[in-house]
C-alpha cells in the first residue's frame, strides 16, 4: 500500500495539526515498515509557508499582535483593509493550486493508492481520500477565524465532504459533531485519538530547573500554552489572574507560551497595559526540546478555551503528572476531565478561585496530580497511527464491514 499524506502543517513551527501530522508519519512508518507512506510538499516548501505567513502579517497587520501592541480599533475585515484582504485570498488561492499540482505530479509519478489530508479540506484529485477534521470551529464559530479562512471553508469545505472516502475525528466529541452537524454517516468516521509525545513524561526537579534557567524563567509558575487566538479565551484568564491577592502572582508567575494568532489585539493590550506588571509573562513560541521541563515546572497547566476538537497541552500536561485546570468546552471533559478540575469557560470568578487554590492548598495541587499519568496512558500516537492505518487498508480494499468495526 502506498499512502501520500499532505504534510504541509508539520513544516516549521508547529500546532496541533502540525503535530499531529508529523508523529502519525513517524509511527505509520515504525508500524508499517513494508508500506509506503510518503509526505508532501518537500522540506523547501518551509521557506514559502514562512513568506506566506510574513505576507500575510504585512497586508492584515491585525491579524497578529505584538506582545507589546495595543490595538487600532481597525481590524483585518475592515474595509480599509479590503484591498489586502482580497490579496490574501488570492495568495491563498495560488498556494492551493501550487499544491494541489504537487499532489497531482506526485500522486502520478508515485502510483499511490491513498490520498490523506490531516487538515480539514482536501485537495482536488482522483485518489480515494481520507481527511481529519480535527473540529468545525471555522463552520460553527466563525467569529473566532479571520475572513479569509472562513472564505476558504465556504468555498471548499463542502466540496471535500463529498471527495473523502473516509472521515478521521480526533475524539468521540468530534465524532459526534461530525455524524450530527454534518450529517456523514457513522460508519464513514472513525475515532482517532491523538497522543502524547515521544520523552514527555515526569523529570527531576534538578533537571526542570537546569532548563528553567538557562531559558531564564522562574522556578515556579502558572502556565498557559498555546496559541494566542479569540477561541483560547485568553482574556477570562487574564483577568482572572490579576485579581489574584499580589502575595499569590509573586509566588507563581503566568507564563503565556505560545505565538500570537489572528485578532489577539485584545489581549496583547491588557497584556501590555495591565497584566504584565501584575505577573504574566509572556515568552513566544518555545522550542519543542525544552518542553518536558516547562510543563514540569509548572504549578499547573492553564486552559480556558471556549471550544477544543482534543486538548493536546493539558493531555501532555497530565502525562508529565501535572496538575490542569481546564474548561468545560468541547473534547476537554472526555480527555482530561477524568482528573483535571474543570471550569466553566466563560467563570472569572471560578478560575480566579482555582487559580488561587492551585497555589495555597497543596494537598489539592497535589490531589489533581494524583493518577494523572494513568488516566491518559491511553493516548498514544502509536494507537492513533494503528487505528489510522486500518482505515487505510480497508478504504483501499473497500471493505466497508472493516470500516463500520472501526467506528468506536
Amino acid at each position: 500500500m502506498r499512502v501520500l499524506v499532505n504534510g504541509l502543517s508539520a513544516l516549521g513551527a508547529r500546532t496541533g495539526i502540525g503535530h499531529y501530522t508529523a508523529q502519525l508519519l513517524r509511527c505509520l512508518h515504525d508500524l508499517a515498515p513494508h508500506d509506503v507512506f510518503e509526505s508532501f510538499p518537500g522540506p523547501w516548501a518551509q521557506k514559502r509557508r514562512a513568506l506566506w505567513q510574513r505576507l500575510r502579517g504585512r497586508l492584515l497587520p491585525e491579524s497578529k499582535a505584538a506582545p507589546d501592541a495595543a490595538p487600532t480599533g481597525r481590524t483585518a475585515g475592515s474595509s480599509r483593509f479590503g484591498w489586502r484582504a482580497w490579496c490574501v485570498g488570492r495568495a491563498r488561492a495560488v498556494a492551493r493550486k501550487w499544491l494541489a499540482s504537487e499532489l497531482h505530479f506526485r500522486g502520478r509519478r508515485g502510483g499511490f493508492d491513498l490520498y490523506h489530508e490531516p487538515n480539514n479540506i482536501p485537495l482536488p484529485t482522483d485518489l480515494p481520500t481520507v481527511v481529519t477534521i480535527p473540529d468545525l470551529s471555522v463552520l460553527l464559530y466563525p467569529e473566532w477565524h479571520p475572513a479569509d479562512r472562513v472564505a476558504q471553508y465556504a468555498a471548499h469545505f463542502y466540496k471535500g465532504l463529498t471527495q473523502g472516502r473516509h472521515f478521521l475525528a480526533i475524539s468521540e466529541f468530534t465524532r459526534q459533531e461530525l455524524i450530527h452537524k454534518l450529517g456523514l454517516r457513522p460508519d464513514q468516521v472513525t475515532r482517532t485519538y491523538m497522543g502524547v509525545r515521544p520523552g514527555l513524561g515526569p523529570m527531576a526537579e534538578a533537571e526542570v530547573q537546569a532548563v528553567l534557567r538557562r531559558l531564564g524563567l522562574p522556578p515556579r509558575y502558572f502556565l498557559y500554552l498555546g496559541t494566542i487566538e479569540p477561541r483560547k479565551n485568553l482574556m477570562t484568564l487574564l483577568r482572572a489572574y490579576v485579581k489574584l491577592p499580589a502575595e499569590v502572582r509573586e509566588r507563581f508567575p503566568l507564563l503565556l507560551a505560545g505565538g500570537w494568532g489572528w485578532n489577539s489585539a485584545d489581549v496583547a493590550a491588557f497584556l501590555h497595559d495591565e497584566a504584565r506588571h501584575r505577573g504574566v509573562i509572556y515568552t513566544g513560541y518555545l522550542p519543542e526540546e525544552h518542553l518536558g521541563a516547562l510543563l514540569n515546572g509548572a504549578r499547573a497547566l492553564v486552559y480556558p478555551s471556549f471550544y477544543e476538537g482534543f486538548g493536546l497541552p493539558p493531555v501532555e500536561m497530565m502525562a508529565c503528572g501535572g496538575a490542569v485546570l481546564c474548561s468545560t468546552a468541547g473534547a476537554l471533559v472526555e480527555t482530561a476531565g477524568g482528573r483535571a478540575h474543570l471550569v466553566d469557560p466563560l467563570d472569572e470568578d471560578g478560575w480566579r478561585e482555582a487559580l488561587r487554590r492551585a497555589a495555597v492548598d497543596d494537598d489539592w495541587q497535589a490531589e489533581l496530580r494524583r493518577g494523572a499519568v494513568e488516566a491518559v496512558r491511553q493516548f498514544t500516537w502509536e494507537r492513533c497511527a494503528a487505528d489510522t492505518l486500518g482505515v487505510y487498508r480497508a478504504v483501499c480494499g473497500q471493505t466497508t464491514t472493516v470500516l463500520a468495526s472501526r467506528v468506536a
